[in-house]
């Protein structure tokens, strides 16, 4: 398509859009902040660009998170009955019960372990000649993590890789042949698992929420499932990408890679940057106009899709200096890649942990380390939720 003569929306879900789509968000902004278009999956809804707009939109609380509020409780699923997809009061009672499972408290006093986890996996690879970074290093890390706080067996953290997958998958666009299948087994699995837990709970987070009690108010069944998949399936998804795209930038701005080899002690503010510049959640989840409104000069109606492309935001240069630079010492920025206001994700001080650990290990483990095709080759997952590349082989 002719960017001369086409308008950027029409090239946003393109091939060569989904491998880089900062030209076209550039362009959106400039041209058509608040569009109406159609995504991926046939539905029409607007999409928003500017970081302003988009800090916005998250807090306005006249866009609803709850599907079955709008098109009836047919549209619930154990995969939607979570406070990622509800609205107040619920989504409070609901956050408030799983927040205890991730203070910062509790988040700093796991570094030790998340370090033994990251030495003993690249332990795996000490000796080869190369690494396949997604299967070898930035999916295990933060399942393994992710399991132990839940209380997942050891034995069983294949399958809930395989089912996880698929699911994110299916959430994002990219639907295999085995989806239903694996929700199914996925279900049957947490059904049983409950079941014993009832009868002999442990101290880990699952045991809690199932005997809590907050305000006299238990999860319902319904609940417990929504918020164990929502963990186990965006609780370690953002963290992959994050690590993932993390050492892509690092890899392809050799500039910056060293800078941080030399000053291991710029990973905060490197972790924050590499959010930002190409963050792991391109898109937010879905949120509908709960009524007929305005938002800038356009007339909304209700039950309208509102999306939100977090990785424009982070790229608007009226929030920004310079956005398209890639720049570890940037000053702390006030980046949208784990979203705003009451759904901003509670695991985020978890996520940066671990991408702190990892990718400074990483690094200091095997320094010389790099790509072992043209990063412009690599298979980006298309779809709306993530934004991650599905290998990233590199040579040790």
């Amino acid at each position: 398509m002719n960017s001369s003569n086409s308008s950027p929306k029409e090239e946003l879900f393109t091939p060569k859009a989904v491998q880089n789509p900062y030209p076209v968000y550039a362009r959106m902004r400039e041209e058509e902040p608040i569009a109406k278009l159609m995504f991926p999956d046939g539905q029409f809804g607007w999409m928003i660009t500017r970081y302003e707009d988009a800090v916005e939109i998250l807090r306005d609380q006249r866009f609803v998170k709850d599907m079955s509020k709008m098109f009836g409780s047919e549209y619930q699923s154990i995969f939607t009955s979570n406070m990622l997809f509800s609205d107040p009061p619920d989504h409070r009672r609901l956050r408030g019960l799983v927040q205890q499972g991730f203070t910062p408290k509790l988040v700093e006093a796991m570094r030790e372990h998340i370090q033994q986890i990251a030495d003993g996996l690249l332990d795996a690879v000490e000796g080869q000649d190369t690494m396949e970074l997604i299967d070898d290093y930035a999916f295990p890390l933060p399942i393994i993590v992710i399991s132990e706080i839940l209380g997942v067996p050891v034995s069983d953290r294949d399958k809930f890789r395989v089912w996880s997958n698929s699911i994110v998958g299916a959430a994002n666009a990219e639907e295999g042949p085995d989806v239903y299948l694996h929700m199914q087994q996925f279900t049957e699995y947490l059904a049983q698992w409950f079941e014993q837990l009832r009868k002999q709970p442990g101290d880990d987070l699952i045991s809690r929420l199932i005997v809590a009690e907050d305000a006299g108010e238990r999860l319902s069944e319904q609940e417990i499932y929504g918020v164990v998949s929502l963990l186990i399936i965006a609780g370690h998804e953002t963290t992959v990408n994050l690590i993932g795209n993390g050492v892509l930038s690092l890899l392809q701005h050799p500039d910056q890679l060293k800078k941080l080899q030399d000053n291991p002690e710029l990973i905060k503010g490197a972790i924050e940057e590499m959010l930002r510049y190409n963050g792991p959640v391109e898109f937010s989840t879905s949120r509908w106009a709960g009524e007929d409104l305005e938002f800038k000069g356009h007339a909304m109606k209700r039950g309208d899709l509102v999306i939100v492309a977090l990785d424009s935001a982070g790229r608007d240069g009226d929030q920004f200096t310079d956005p398209d630079l890639f720049d570890i010492t940037r000053e702390r920025s006030r980046h949208l890649a784990f979203g705003h206001g009451i759904h901003m994700c509670l695991g985020a001080p978890l996520a940066r942990l671990e991408g702190e650990i990892a990718i400074n290990t990483l690094l200091r483990r095997f320094p010389n380390i790099k790509l072992r095709e043209d990063a412009n080759e690599l298979e980006w997952r298309p779809g709306m939720i993530v934004r991650g590349v599905k290998e990233i082989p590199l040579s040790l």
